[in-house]
């Protein structure tokens, strides 16, 4: 399920954004890739500022159409493979695109990637979250564990 847009002026013409606000129904990293792709589609890949705030704009819609949306942040097609934890130095360099795209385009929270354990990268939707280092937990990324269900 989720509230498919079109557009013409961007390379991924049409997006589909998926919140479940029951916990139950939100998924892992590899969950929500699988289930992108079996719709045709790839998780989501972020090649511009442009397209960054156009999703944002997405989300605030979607928000404001009073679909009571409360935090949950959304999983995005940017993850890291590799053996074992990362060390802090080289990390952020090792994320790729799931869809193959080799856009060098990151909006990061502040702090952020941590590496370690964390692979797999989420776009915050934290409205109600007091702001942290880097303001508002709203729209930029975080890298978090690919088991975990947004």
């Amino acid at each position: 399920s989720g509230q498919k847009v079109c557009y013409g002026a961007f390379k991924h013409s049409c997006y589909k954004l998926a919140y479940f606000q029951d916990l139950s129904r939100r998924v892992g990293f590899q969950e929500a890739r699988q289930a992108c792709e079996m719709d045709g589609g790839a998780l989501l890949s972020l090649e511009t500022e442009a397209e960054q705030q156009l999703i944002e704009n997405m989300l605030q819609n979607l928000t404001k159409s009073g679909s009571g949306i409360s935090d949950g942040d959304f999983w995005i097609g940017l993850w890291r493979s590799g053996d074992g934890l990362a060390t802090s130095s080289v990390c952020p360099d090792l994320y790729q695109w799931a869809d193959g795209s080799i856009s060098p385009f990151r909006n990061w929270y502040t702090d952020e990637p941590s590496c370690g354990s964390e692979a797999c990268v989420v776009m915050y939707h934290q409205p109600t979250a007091n702001p942290g280092l880097g303001g508002p937990y709203l729209y930029q990324w975080n890298d978090d564990r690919c088991n975990m269900k947004h």
